[in-house]
């Protein structure tokens, strides 16, 4: 059966009728086109052309070994996308998968904050235990007699205290594994000579914090591969850029060298599609009602050749879908400029990607060609984190009628009688404060749909404060519960208990020189090499420009008379980077591109987004627009739009999940 997302690959013949096409903006960016039925020719790709792999191997997702040219690929699989993903993602690609390698990716700003907080409690602490109990522990024979290698950041902000946990796992095993540890990531060591050196944050030119708790470098792939050509079966790192955990790999089997620029970016481009796990084999999926079998979703294999061209997929018998459509939505999953990623080991221009289904493969396969590469910068990116003081938030159901009402004001109340306490004990008041009704629609600002009999008869408060003094929220949260008998009926309880008070970690980004960062190889905790990045194809002079939107082209398309929700007419995906928004449009058809471009402007965004945006200036414009032709795409990022971002933020949805709904 047809479906938009096939035909969004195939160019159609001939002129478009004028009546064909209406395009205007409606509700929630609702689209109006009208359409007659369109067809197109089928797909002319074959598996026979595609890595040169064997038609034979495909069934179930592509085989492991050589291809019809004698041309050897490398399968990589993804079995996490985050600290806390599903335990059932190892046994499907260890079993099924035919994997070379391995990879594991937990870390986000977030988690960072998180794992420096625990490091902070005890020495042993600070890597992701998840990886050594759950991944590992249960399947570390069966990974080592198949020959499968190991890549994770699961070492967090203590690398080594992770290798030790593994090798004591292997101990019990019974089984001899070389582990590597990748360290240089941590420069908490150079905060005094840094405080002085004027750095700013590269987002909003804030000056360097004093109260600063970590600093890590987004590490490349060339340590990786460095370990791998040593001989390490796993390769443990702290920070280092997402997809350097499949470049790093495909790196040390292809012997890609330092300018083979648009080779990295194809690898680069493999690491970023299949790092975020399920997510690009159907997870948050727009057309989720069309992903089969959520739970036993299959996650994501790469096949990749030395030439840099890539087929994904999924193992045979699981859930999931692998489609035009899913992949393109990973795509534009914060990539911010798509023609400037700036990456340690390739500057990538992801702008001119394609994405080709392949036809008669079990659960879908699509072979992604386009990227190109260009030289870095000899300057690394640092993900800093530094204390502003102290948060708490409580979740409390309520229903019955005037249930939004009554929410708001046991809210207030709660609020007005803390502040009378903090003014008898002397007490700043609180440094923000964030009410919300969930169920009320208030995420969606001026565009709530309004509600019916007085709005709904169940909701949830989210209340969320922050405070410089941990004493005050300590008082916030001792005056929740006595909400449940002298404030409004219908509150059925709160959330979690008490709520508990914790840091606030702020983000903070600044560039580093590379020749200033010391990278160290570990083995068996064992010094084994001092790694030294070689800058000669780096450079200084990259510019990451905010291309400007061409309209030219679109004065004079037709137009008819019917409205579509965006969701009609294209693929969205959102996601976060500190406290900016990204958002992506990838057209369902290349006929709707031209019409999203009309309207989707930077300027229509910013006004359907106001309500989310802070701005410090009056006239700033905050969002910015990239387009993607390759896939007929649009990506949006939404600088100040987060309340903070991550830790920091108070509201439900700190990272951006609701803004394409």
């Amino acid at each position: 059966m047809s479906s938009p997302r096939t035909l969004l690959l195939l160019p159609l013949r001939g002129p478009v009728p004028a009546a064909w096409l209406r395009i205007g903006l409606g509700f929630g960016f609702g689209l109006g086109l009208r359409l007659r039925n369109l067809r197109a020719p089928a797909a002319g790709c074959a598996a026979t052309r595609l890595l040169g792999t064997k038609v034979g191997t495909l069934g179930g997702g592509p085989g492991r070994g050589e291809g019809c040219e004698g041309t050897r690929t490398v399968r990589l699989g993804c079995a996490s996308a985050f600290w806390g993903d599903t335990a059932a993602s190892v046994p499907q690609l260890l079993y099924k998968g035919k994997l070379d390698f391995l990879v594991f990716d937990y870390l986000s700003e977030i988690t960072m904050c998180l794992l420096t907080t625990a490091k902070a409690k005890s020495s042993d602490l600070g890597y992701v235990p998840d990886f050594v109990q759950t991944a590992m522990a249960p399947y570390i024979k069966d990974i080592h007699k198949k020959g499968i290698r190991v890549i994770s950041n699961a070492g967090g902000t203590n690398p080594h205290a992770c290798a030790k946990a593994l090798h004591r796992v292997a101990k019990e095993a019974n089984v001899d594994l070389k582990i590597a540890v990748v360290t240089g990531d941590d420069i908490m060591g150079k905060k005094d000579n840094l405080k002085g050196s004027g750095i700013t944050d590269i987002e909003n030119g804030k000056p360097f914090p004093d109260t600063i708790q970590s600093m890590n470098v987004y590490l490349g792939a060339r340590p990786i591969s460095r370990a791998l050509d040593l001989g390490a079966d796993i390769v443990l790192t702290g920070r280092c850029v997402d997809s350097a955990l499949v470049l790093g790999p495909l790196i040390h089997s292809f012997g890609w060298n330092r300018n083979d620029f648009d080779l990295l970016a194809a690898g680069s481009l493999a690491g970023h599609l299949i790092e975020c796990g399920a997510q690009c084999t159907g997870g948050i999926y727009t057309d989720w009602h069309m992903v089969p079998d959520w739970h036993n979703i299959g996650f994501p294999i790469v096949e990749c050749s030395p030439d840099g061209q890539f087929v994904l997929s999924k193992p045979p018998a699981t859930g999931g879908l692998v489609s035009f459509g899913t992949v393109a939505e990973q795509l534009v999953y914060e990539i911010g400029n798509p023609q400037v990623y700036l990456l340690p080991d390739v500057t990538c221009d992801f702008s001119q990607v394609t994405i080709t289904e392949i036809p008669g493969i079990e659960g879908g396969a699509v072979q992604i060609h386009g990227a190109k590469g260009s030289a870095p910068s000899a300057s690394y990116k640092i993900s800093a984190s530094y204390l502003d003081g102290f948060r708490a938030t409580a979740v409390c159901p309520i229903g019955g009628p005037r249930a939004t009402e009554k929410g708001r004001r046991t809210a207030e109340s709660i609020l007005r009688r803390t502040r009378l306490m903090f003014e008898e004990l002397g007490l700043e008041d609180y440094s923000a404060v964030h009410i919300q009704i969930l169920g009320a629609e208030e995420t969606y600002g001026p565009h709530a749909k309004a509600g019916l009999g007085g709005g709904p008869r169940e909701v949830v408060l989210w209340l969320a404060v922050q405070h410089k003094q941990k004493k005050a929220l300590e008082i916030f949260s001792r005056e929740i519960a006595p909400a449940g008998t002298g404030m409004a009926p219908g509150l059925t309880g709160v959330v979690g208990g008490r709520p508990k008070v914790s840091t606030v970690l702020k983000p903070f980004f600044f560039l580093y020189p590379q020749r200033n960062v010391k990278i160290d190889i570990y083995i068996n905790g064992q010094h084994v090499e001092t790694f030294q990045e070689d800058l000669t194809f780096t450079t200084d002079e990259f510019v990451s420009p905010d291309i400007p939107e061409r309209d030219d082209e679109l004065k004079d398309l037709p137009h008819g008379s019917l409205t579509y929700r965006l969701e009609d007419l294209a693929y969205t995906r959102s996601g976060d980077k500190g406290n900016s928004a990204n958002i992506g449009i990838v057209a369902r058809h290349p006929l709707y591109y031209p019409y999203l471009k009309k309207i989707l402007t930077a300027q229509a965004i910013e006004d359907y987004f106001q309500h989310l945006l802070h701005k410090e200036q009056a006239e700033e414009t905050l969002v910015t627009r990239y387009e993607l032709p390759g896939i007929y795409a649009l990506n949006f990022v939404l600088k100040n739009s987060l309340g903070g971002g991550g830790l920091a933020s108070l509201r439900n949805d700190p990272q951006e999940s609701l803004h394409t709904y």
